[in-house]
C-alpha cells in the first residue's frame, strides 16, 4: 500500500498485515477525540484504501485506555456557523466513507467510546469490545445532543434503548451494549487484539468482490421495505452469481477443493 505508506499522518497510524488493514487512532493524550485534523486524515486514508485491493478487512482501533472521547471540545468552544458546519460535515463524512468501503471494517474497542467516539463504532460493520469497554451519547449533558450519533446508533440497537442513551447520556458496560446489538463480541482485555483479528482474518478468507458486494446489499437493502429489499436482493444474487469468483466458488465446492479468488 504505497500511497498510504507514505503519507505522514499525525493523529493516526496505518499499517498492513497480511491483508488486513490497521487503523490506529493516535491521540491517546486527548482521549482519540476527533479533531477537524484527524477526520480529513481519516477521510484521506479511507479513499485510499477504498481502491487498493490489497487490504481485505480493515480494523479500527486506538491508542491509550479510551477508544474515542468523541469531538474535540477544545476546538467548538468559541465556533461559528460556518466552522460547526465544517466539523459535522467531516463526521458525517468520516463515517458515511466507512459505510461506503467496500471492505469490511470492525471496530477494536479497548475502553470508553463516547458520543461521536460511539457514533465512530456504531458506523462500523462488525466491532469486538473489552469488558472493560463502555459507550454513551452524552451530549445531552453539556447542552449539546448527540444528535449525529443517533443516526447509526438508533440503526444498530433500536429505537428505544437509543434514546435511553440519548436522553440520559448514561454510559453502559460492554455486556449491554452486545445484548443490544451495538457490539459482536466481549472478550478479555488481554484477548481483544487477537479475537479481533481472528474475525478479521475469518472473514478475509472470502472473495473480496463478494464481500464488497454483499456490504453494499445490506446496507441498501435494511432501508427498504420486505417487497422491496427482495426485488433489490434478487437483482443483486443475479449480479453476483455472474462473476468469476462465483463460478469458481461453487466449482471449488462441488470439486471439494480450496478456492482461487480473483476478485472478479
Amino acid at each position: 500500500m504505497g500511497d498510504s505508506a507514505m503519507k505522514d499522518y499525525k493523529e493516526i497510524k496505518f499499517q498492513l498485515e497480511d491483508g488486513i488493514g490497521l487503523i490506529t487512532l493516535n491521540r491517546a493524550e486527548k482521549r482519540n477525540a476527533l479533531s477537524k485534523n484527524l477526520m480529513a486524515e481519516m477521510i484521506d486514508l479511507l479513499k485510499i484504501i477504498k481502491t487498493d485491493k490489497q487490504v481485505r478487512v480493515v480494523i479500527l482501533r486506538a491508542e491509550g485506555p479510551a477508544f474515542s472521547s468523541g469531538h474535540d471540545l477544545s476546538e467548538m468552544l468559541e465556533g461559528d456557523a460556518v466552522f460547526y458546519r465544517e466539523v459535522f460535515d467531516a463526521c458525517t463524512e468520516t463515517m458515511e466513507a466507512i459505510r461506503a468501503l467496500p471492505q469490511p471494517v470492525i471496530a477494536q474497542v479497548q475502553g470508553m467510546a463516547t458520543a461521536a467516539g460511539c457514533q465512530l463504532v456504531a458506523s462500523c460493520d462488525l466491532a469486538v469490545a473489552s469488558r472493560e469497554a463502555r459507550f454513551a451519547t452524552p451530549g445531552v449533558r453539556i447542552g449539546l445532543f448527540c444528535h449525529t450519533p443517533q443516526v447509526p446508533l438508533s440503526r444498530a440497537v433500536g429505537q428505544k434503548k437509543a434514546l435511553e442513551m440519548l436522553l440520559t447520556g448514561r454510559p453502559i458496560p460492554a455486556e449491554e451494549a452486545e445484548r443490544f446489538g451495538l457490539v459482536n463480541k466481549v472478550v478479555p482485555a488481554e484477548r481483544l487484539a487477537e479475537e479481533t483479528l481472528t474475525l478479521a482474518k475469518e472473514i478475509a478468507q472470502a472473495s473480496s468482490l463478494t464481500l464488497a458486494l454483499g456490504k453494499k446489499s445490506f446496507y441498501r437493502q435494511i432501508e427498504l421495505d420486505e417487497h422491496g429489499a427482495y426485488d433489490y436482493a434478487k437483482e443483486m444474487m443475479a449480479l453476483n452469481a455472474l462473476t468469476e469468483d462465483a463460478r469458481e466458488g461453487i466449482s471449488a465446492f462441488l470439486n471439494k477443493r480450496k478456492p482461487q479468488w480473483k476478485g472478479k
